[in-house]
Order: C-alpha cells, then sequence, then structure tokens
C-alpha cells in the first residue's frame, strides 16, 4: 500500500510532499480515534528500552534532524513509534535557507539529495513551540526524546561561529534533552572548515563551559561527516575524549557521488548538495566501527546514514552503535519503518 502511494507521491516536488504528507498527518491526529488507531498500528511490538547519557529511550530507533526542522511534528512523530526525534538544525536567527528546489530523490539507488541550507524559524521561535509540546503532555506521558540539532547562520563569520552554538544552546537548553554541534553540513559554505581540531575545541568548549555552570547539564555530541580524512576523524575522537563528549553522531551526508546508478542526467539534475540514503550505508557502518574501536566503546555512536531494514539496523549495532537513526530510510520504507526495525531486533 505504502509502495504505491510512495509512487505517486513522487511524483511531486519532493519538498512540497514533504510538508504536504505531514500535515495530513497532523490533520488525521486531530481525531482521538485515529490517532490512537495509528498508535497501535505503528507502535514497536517488542520492548527495546535503552539508557544512555543519562536519557531514557523507549527504543533505539530515532529520526535524524533535517524532517522536523522546527519542532511542528513531534506528537504525530511519537504516534509512528520513534524513540527520539532531533529537532533542527537550528540557527539562532530564523533564515530561509537556500533557492528552491532544493532536495531531490534518486528513486534508482533509494538517494536523496538535499541542498536545504539550514532552513528554519530560529532558536527563540522553536524554543517556545517545544515548552508548548512539554506542557501538552504530563511527565510521565512523554516517551519522546527529544534532541536539539545546532548550527550557525549563514552570515555568521566562522570566526565568530561559536556565538550562534552559544545563543542556540541557552535558548533551547531547558527544552531539549540533548545537543547535537553540526558542524558537518555540506550546504553551509565554509561550515564544514570548522570540523578542523581549533575551531571545534573553540565551540565545544565553550558549550561545556556553560553545561557546567547549568542547574541540568545537558548531553553534548557532535555529528560528523563522512568524508573525513583518517587523520581528521583521529583529530575528533581525540577532542571528544578530551573534553568529554557525551556521544558522536556518524554520519552526516556527503559530497561524494561514487557507485550510484541512477542515470547521470538525474544525478546532474540533482546538482550540488548532500547525499543520503542506501549509498551512505556501507560507509557509516566503516565510521561507526572505527570510532567504536578507537575509542574501546567508551563514547556512545548514533549511527545514522543508509539504515532501511532490521538487517541494517543490525549491522549499525554490531559495528559498536547505540543508537540509530532513520530519515531516508523513512521516506522510502513509509511510517511502518520504526516498528520494522524493532520487531526485527527482538
Amino acid at each position: 500500500m505504502y509502495k504505491l502511494l510512495r509512487n505517486i507521491l513522487f511524483w511531486f516536488d519532493a519538498e512540497k510532499v514533504h510538508y504536504f504528507s505531514m500535515d495530513i498527518l497532523k490533520f488525521l491526529c486531530r481525531s482521538s480515534f485515529i490517532k490512537n488507531f495509528l498508535r497501535k498500528k505503528y507502535s514497536p511490538a517488542a520492548r527495546l528500552s535503552r539508557n544512555f547519557f543519562g536519557l531514557n529511550f523507549s527504543n533505539p530507533v530515532g529520526l535524524a534532524a533535517g524532517f522536523d526542522k522546527n519542532a511542528v511534528y513531534l506528537p504525530e512523530l511519537r504516534v509512528l513509534g520513534f524513540g527520539f526525534v532531533e529537532i533542527g538544525t537550528v540557527t539562532a536567527l530564523p533564515q530561509d535557507g537556500n533557492p528552491k528546489p532544493r532536495l531531490f530523490r534518486l528513486p534508482k539507488d533509494k538517494a536523496i539529495v538535499n541542498r536545504m541550507g539550514f532552513n528554519n524559524d530560529g532558536a527563540s521561535v522553536i524554543a517556545e513551540r517545544l515548552k508548548r509540546f512539554r506542557e501538552a503532555y504530563s511527565p510521565t506521558d512523554i516517551s519522546l526524546v527529544i534532541g536539539g540539532n545546532i548550527g550557525k547562520n549563514k552570515s555568521t563569520p566562522n570566526e565568530d561561529a561559536w556565538k550562534d552554538y552559544e545563543t542556540c544552546f541557552t535558548i533551547l537548553k531547558d527544552h531539549v534533552d540533548y545537543f547535537v554541534v553540526n558542524v558537518s553540513s555540506p550546504n553551509t559554505p565554509g561550515l564544514r572548515e570548522l570540523q578542523q581540531k581549533d575551531s571545534l575545541k573553540k565551540i565545544l568548549g565553550r558549550i561545556q563551559e556553560l553545561n557546567r555552570t547549568s542547574k541540568i547539564k545537558k548531553p553534548l555530541l557532535l555529528k560528523i561527516s563522512p568524508d573525513l580524512l583518517p587523520n581528521e576523524l583521529d583529530d575528533i575522537i581525540d577532542l571528544a575524549i578530551e573534553i568529554k563528549l557525551d556521544g558522536l553522531v556518524a554520519a552526516n551526508t556527503t559530497l561524494s557521488r561514487r557507485n550510484l546508478i541512477s542515470p547521470e542526467n538525474e544525478i546532474n539534475k540533482a546538482g550540488a548538495g548532500g547525499l543520503s540514503g542506501k549509498p551512505l550505508t556501507q560507509e557509516s557502518t566503516r565510521i561507526t566501527n572505527y570510532i567504536a574501536e578507537k575509542t574501546n566503546g567508551t563514547i556512545p555512536i548514533i549511527s545514522s546514514g543508509g539504515i532501511f531494514t532490521g538487517n541494517d539496523a543490525k549491522e549499525k549495532f554490531k559495528a559498536g552503535a547505540s543508537l540509530i537513526e532513520v530519515w531516508t530510510g523513512f521516506i522510502y520504507e513509509g511510517p511502518s519503518i520504526v516498528k520494522k526495525i524493532c520487531n526485527s531486533l527482538r
């Protein structure tokens, strides 16, 4: 059924379909009857609760950043069974992102190319939205862990980037359960330069200082690029240990177009941007395994990239992942992806 619906939706612009589909789900969930029906249909039967960096996850399958940038669809994503959702990327100030069209599908490769450019409503608006979401449920009723993926505004020079991350952290810290620092998106000019050790240390060190003075310390993770050179990845692992990061997210989208089977004209039409989906499966698994072995499993890893099935998830956990995130797999496999993966992990 979903495959037929997906084939129809794939006739239309990817970004418009994304919002159209989620708005339809939001509308349907206004009915308590439909909402409860969907929850029963898509909630995992398996009990796979996990505890990492002091947080309890109802299951280890999360939704990666970029899907619900503005924390608009959290109640609906909760209905679909996700154990956690990473909102954002959130920037200090609102921004429109890159010119449209900026989201493209490569169905033959089960891949997506995006050059969204951190389009979001800004930290203050999103913080208020999160506050209302929290207030709508009792503390014992909320089983959804929320991560805050934060980045810098396009107009902010790299030398001042730490200020944007500090602003986002300060505004969002009372409303998210953990933070992910994003310096690895390929869609903001110069952003990946911040993955260099000195730049990273300035950003992460400052947030850790703020964390130490807060009443409640929030776990801090770093999302890395799959395109890092081995020495760059080693530097990041060393820094993570040095400043006591709570975890790493491996990995973001790639600039590589190697081994794609889509026609060249479709690849060229998609153009520049980050590639996600099946072509990233092996590389994200390799990086996950490298980090796990290098750190002797002492740093929790959220593995992301090319996860479509239970077997994909098992490979990530076998490689050393603590938790996993889907995104492109959700688009191609549909709303039952969490249930199918969790049930296969039993």
